[in-house]
């Protein structure tokens, strides 16, 4: 008999604010323990040193994950000018100092154009990037480096916030892979004294917001809410399950994922066949190709998401990825 999978069948998306000294692995372990979720995946990962917008996908949510890891992204960082590290942020050891208390407001304002728009990065070494299989950060750490090809990312939006005591403080709005540290490290050589990310924080991912976020600490106060008053034998970990009503009323729905994309309702029929993996016909004004949501047409409420489907020739739909029935 085949071993039952551990964990309630929970879907939605959390919108978690990312304590700094954490791994984004580490937070989502936490979020998944504390949802009792047989499944779990976060969109995109934050250094240990950042915080901010982690949305953490818990069951049928994760099918969806890839559209957030390809969303674009907002951050805020201080760069600390006259400073170089090997990791180009806080947590890496210091490779070059150099004085900077000549450099003015002017003097940074003239280098910040050349980060706006379509621009040319390469990503650290201690980046979670790729090489044959390893990540990045894995073979600096062991004193490895290989070359890393440069890539092109889109700064929809670069503003300087402040600059005050060599910290140059920016908001930052740009498409999936860009490496803000990557950004201040360049800054910093252009300014010709160096620089590192001292602090970090995402506060959009896609749709998502940072008004949205709840901390480990919020979800810890239910929890704690909950049980308390429970009898828990030595060595035992108290019953979290009076928990899970209030935890997932902080759930965010799977389609708000994808909500980017055009909708289309389907009838039971339809959406029957497409669930059997079937091409259905269903004129849409969508291109073809196009990736649409789609929604049962005889339901209303939240469990009216079916899923994507793909648009093909004469506006025939094909399943891509559906939730489970």
């Amino acid at each position: 008999m085949a071993r039952q999978p551990k964990g309630r069948e929970v879907s939605g998306i959390l919108i978690l604010d990312k304590p700094t000294g954490m791994s984004s692995n580490h937070a989502l372990q936490r979020v998944k323990r504390m949802f009792g979720a047989r499944k779990a995946g976060h969109t995109g990962a934050l250094d240990p040193l950042a915080t901010g917008l982690l949305p953490i996908c818990l069951g049928e949510a994760t099918k969806f994950s890839q559209f957030l890891l390809d969303s674009d992204k907002r951050y805020q960082t201080i760069g600390q000018l006259g400073v170089r590290t090997d990791s180009s942020d806080a947590d890496g050891k210091i490779v070059e100092t150099k004085a900077c208390a000549h450099i003015t407001l002017a003097d940074v304002e003239a280098q910040l154009p050349q980060f706006r728009g379509l621009i040319s990065q390469v990503p650290s070494m201690f980046s979670a990037l790729k090489y044959k299989g390893q990540p990045l950060y894995k073979l600096a750490r062991a004193g490895k480096t290989v070359e890393v090809k440069p890539r092109q990312v889109t700064i929809h939006n670069l503003e300087l916030l402040s600059f005050d005591n060599a910290q140059v403080q920016m908001d930052i709005s740009c498409t999936k892979g860009t490496y803000i540290r990557s950004i201040v490290e360049d800054l910093g050589l252009a300014l010709g004294c160096g620089a590192h990310v001292s602090q970090l924080k995402r506060l959009q991912a896609g749709p998502f917001v940072a008004k949205q976020m709840v901390t480990l600490e919020d979800l810890q106060a239910i929890i704690d809410e909950a049980t308390k008053g429970q009898v828990v034998e030595e060595g035992k970990w108290p019953d979290i399950t009076p928990a899970f009503s209030a935890l997932d009323d902080l759930l965010m729905p799977a389609d708000t994922a994808v909500l980017s994309l055009n909708a289309v309702q389907l009838g039971p029929q339809q959406i029957e066949a497409l669930q059997q993996g079937k091409v259905i016909d269903h004129a849409t004004d969508f291109a073809e190709f196009d990736v649409v949501r789609v929604y049962s047409s005889h339901a209303i409420e939240a469990n009216a998401f079916i899923g994507l489907a793909e648009v093909q020739q004469e506006g025939r739909l094909k399943a891509k990825r559906l939730m489970s029935t």
